[in-house]
């Protein structure tokens, strides 16, 4: 699965999952463009990529505004000459139950997970539509498609960007760029090494397999779809969950 002379771009990816897929696809080879929220956040994750000698860029980005979104994908083809690969990871949370959540909440959540996504698809797919090839890769969740009690803005954005990967995969396979997904389940990550012992094992509890996730577990499924060996995979949504949901 090498992804020799290839350039990737992964946004939220100053820690925890989009850390993780930006370390791997650089490992397999890919110079990587990873944005943050903040300055600091995307130059942690491209400084420790290029100290264990790859090709990285951090780059502050809101992907709620097209604007920013424009300059990124513009910035990442003038630094290294073409876009093979797009990862939508970055996400936030504001949960809160339907009856209490405020609407700056609920538009909160959108605009970054969905319109986020969106707005990236949207400036990625005019380059890999000119250069016929392209793989894009949205990361969902698992509660996108099962639904989570105190999450409906969360849930609503991970299911709508399901949505999103299936029809703009129809749109743009005949350009050979495929678009899928990834639903993770419960991953380890800074939220849930704060949770207690107890807390832990209800959620273990849910998940066959016994244990969370990792960042890693998931990164190796992006990893397998933006590859050659998933050429012929398009508008599919690749559980990583242990069995919590089939």
């Amino acid at each position: 699965m090498s992804l020799d002379g290839q350039v990737a771009v992964i946004t939220g990816a100053s820690r925890g999952i989009g850390r993780a897929i930006a370390l791997k696809l650089s490992a397999a080879g890919a110079a990587v463009v990873v944005t943050a929220t903040t300055v600091e956040g995307a130059k942690r994750t491209a400084d420790e990529i290029t100290a264990a000698g790859g090709k990285a860029l951090g780059l502050k980005v809101d992907v709620s505004v097209a604007a920013e979104v424009e300059a990124l994908i513009k910035e990442a083809v003038a630094s290294f000459g073409r876009l093979d690969i797009l990862v939508n990871n970055a996400g936030i949370t504001k949960d809160g139950l339907l009856l209490r959540m405020k609407e700056a909440d609920w538009d909160a959540v959108v605009d970054v997970n969905l319109k986020g996504a969106f707005n990236c698809t949207r400036e990625a797919a005019k380059v890999m539509s000119k250069a016929r090839y392209g793989r894009i890769v949205n990361v969902s969740s698992v509660v996108g498609e099962m639904g989570n009690p105190g999450q409906a803005n969360y849930c609503a954005s991970k299911a709508g960007m399901i949505g999103l990967t299936k029809s703009v995969a129809k749109e743009l396979a005949r350009r050979n760029v495929t678009v899928n997904a990834v639903a993770p389940g419960f991953i380890e990550t800074d939220m849930t090494q704060e949770l207690s012992e107890k807390a832990k094992e209800t959620l273990q509890e849910q998940i066959p397999m016994g244990r969370l996730g990792s960042g890693d577990d998931v990164a190796s499924a992006v990893l397998f779809l933006v590859s050659g060996g998933a050429a012929y995979i398009t508008g599919h949504v690749l559980s990583v969950n242990g069995g919590m949901y089939m």
